[in-house]
């Protein structure tokens, strides 16, 4: 009796350790993504410190993806320096920084995008802001039209690709144009351009994987919200643009 008197306490021990680590991941699990990420991101914590200087993790803030004239590796090196000095952002989800990443990843270690200035992308309390600019010497749509080029279709299916990977994500899709457009089209004004382009993004987003569930509001704005760091009526404003939020798990 005497010999064997403890031996219930190791075992009621273990119970109790079992049950409360049993407790701790079906908390884990009824958490939103943003309790997700922070606990991941803690027992990360070592690991990130180990390897903050490698090219592959990349700093918060807004980013232009453009290229230069060298080859592959230099493309990488210099647009990772764009990187150097971005803001600080506060964020409410780190979902919405995980898909920033794997989008950032996918455009500058891609040749295509060489030589060009197409997407920018910049994270905000609410969630990211992916730019896409018809540039002239590389267009996303046919000219005064909302057909996409190859090139746009390229663009586009990169995103689309990554966002269908999270199908808890809203998504907001605008489309807009330079202060008084004029199109050689009659009857297409503004309005219409910007509302078709937003509307074949959509489209085009749907065939790849993206789920419908997923589109919260697809509309056009003419030139009413031209860019600041151009004038008003600078053709640098045709872009459409995807607000992504990190939604509610489904």
């Amino acid at each position: 009796m005497a010999g064997g008197g403890g031996a219930w306490k190791v075992a009621y021990a273990d119970f109790v350790t079992a049950m409360m680590a049993l407790f701790m991941v079906l908390w884990i699990l009824s958490q939103d993504e943003k309790i997700k990420g922070e606990v991941e991101a803690y027992f990360k914590s070592r690991y990130l410190i180990q390897t903050k200087e490698s090219p592959g993790l990349l700093k918060r803030g807004a980013i232009i993806l453009e290229g230069d004239q060298s080859g592959q590796s230099d493309l990488i090196k210099t647009r990772k320096s764009l990187f150097d000095n971005a803001s600080a952002v506060p964020m409410d989800t780190q979902l919405i920084q995980r898909i920033r990443d794997e989008l950032v990843r996918a455009f500058i270690q891609n040749p295509e995008f060489r030589d060009m200035k197409t997407v920018e992308i910049a994270l905000s309390s609410e969630g990211m802001l992916i730019d896409f600019f018809d540039n002239p010497a590389h267009p996303l749509f046919e000219k005064d039209a909302s057909e996409l080029t190859a090139y746009g279709k390229f663009v586009f299916k990169t995103v689309a690709w990554e966002l269908a990977r999270y199908p808890s994500t809203e998504l907001e899709l605008e489309g807009h144009t330079e202060k008084n457009y004029q199109s050689p089209k009659a009857d297409y004004t503004a309005w219409e351009m910007s509302v078709d382009r937003a509307s074949s993004t959509r489209r085009l987003l749907r065939e790849e994987g993206v789920r419908e569930p997923q589109f919260r509001k697809v509309a056009g704005y003419a030139g009413t919200m031209t860019l600041k760091k151009l004038s008003p009526t600078d053709a640098g404003n045709r872009r459409v643009s995807i607000k992504v939020r990190a939604g509610q798990n489904k």
